[in-house]
């Protein structure tokens, strides 16, 4: 009549069927611990790029500085002509803005002679001749370059949700690039569903606070963490762990494994880079941001299933392993009949099992 058969299956049939059901659904879980652990996430981190954005920046318009180098259009257009060609050897997405911008407006460009690239920070170039930077105000301060006269403009396009790149030519501020990046289609619905889960949901970004709190605020988000170098993003999730926060991370890109690796649970979007998707716990397959709450609710599901299985497994056993011993016989002179304590024992398993596949019915 023992049956710790029921006991074995209650865990490992609930997350098989909720791992096939995630499959279904697009959501590829790619380590069965996720699943279990998805269910305790009480805070959820999106990078910006490439994930609550569409990650195609667009080159948006150029701004020359005021007592700069450069003058009229003919002067933008040498300006935007320097900036591509020095970005020319980044593999930085908004350097591949500027560049296909560039090419947009019919610009020949030159290859960058000498070329230093800092990530999070900007570019050093050296194009016909002249010594070019391109990247923040804090990569120009660094060297040595004042860009006092550009910051007014930065901040006004800061607060429209483009991202500002500062350029200085041989050692002086010439003026600023815009580059947009559009919410994703959908995001802002995906993130309402987490909020109403109970979820806090946080933004991760490279960009200035006022280009972030301007992108967060299209996409329904109220935390945002700005200004973060690629390198610090794990340390900025752990920072959040440390507050006794459950976190998972959502990202795309290759300077986001670290952070999908530190996290409690990982969810890669499968549009993004390999290396991401390697990093991943869980990885979407078709990068819509749902997939996030759809994983969640997924998960919770799962625990749930897994908490009935358990819950029949010790019932049965605790009920009925006494009753075969005999314990009915003195007061009402019941004995077990073999043949019922041995249907009763596969019983016991074919209900744990019938539960579990009752996940198959998940409706996100």
């Amino acid at each position: 009549i023992a049956c710790p058969c029921a006991l074995g299956l209650a865990t490992p049939t609930s997350i098989m069927v909720g791992t096939g059901k995630g499959a279904e659904l697009g959501i590829l879980v790619r380590d069965g611990a996720a699943l279990e652990t998805a269910h305790k996430v009480d805070t959820v981190v999106f990078d910006k790029t490439g994930t609550v954005t569409r990650g195609r920046p667009e080159w948006s318009g150029i701004r020359i500085a005021p007592d700069g180098p450069f003058r009229g259009a003919e002067g933008e257009r040498d300006l935007l002509r320097l900036a591509a060609s020095a970005e020319t050897g980044s593999e930085h997405p908004l350097a591949d803005a500027v560049v296909r911008g560039a090419h947009g407006k019919g610009l020949a460009l030159d290859p960058p002679g000498e070329f230093h690239s800092r990530p999070g920070h900007g570019v050093r170039a050296t194009i016909a001749g002249r010594r070019v930077h391109v990247g923040s105000a804090r990569w120009l301060l660094e060297e040595g370059i004042d860009a006092e006269t550009l910051l007014p403009g930065a901040r006004e396009c800061s607060e429209s949700g483009a991202t500002v790149a500062f350029v200085a030519v041989d050692g002086k501020a010439a003026g600023l690039l815009t580059i947009t990046d559009e919410v994703k289609e959908g995001a802002p619905e995906a993130i309402g569903v987490l909020r109403g889960m109970g979820l806090d949901v946080v933004m991760l970004t490279g960009d200035n606070p006022k280009t972030a709190r301007a992108v967060a605020a299209r996409a329904g988000i109220e935390r945002v963490l700005a200004e973060v170098l690629p390198d610090r993003k794990a340390q900025e999730v752990r920072k959040i762990q440390s507050e006794g926060k459950v976190v998972a991370m959502v990202g795309d890109g290759i300077n986001d494994a670290p952070a999908l690796a530190q996290a409690d649970v990982g969810m890669a979007i499968g549009t993004g880079t390999d290396i991401a998707i390697e990093s991943g716990d869980i990885v979407l397959m078709s990068g819509d941001l749902k997939g996030v709450a759809v994983a969640i609710a997924l998960s919770r599901a799962t625990l749930r299933n897994i908490r009935q299985n358990l819950f029949w497994a010790f019932a049965y056993n605790v009920l009925l392993i006494p009753v075969a011993a005999g314990i009915l016989f003195p007061h009402f002179r019941i004995l077990l009949n073999p043949i019922l304590a041995a249907a009763a024992m596969g019983l016991s398993s074919v209900t744990v099992v019938s539960n579990a596949l009752r996940l198959r019915r998940f409706r996100p």
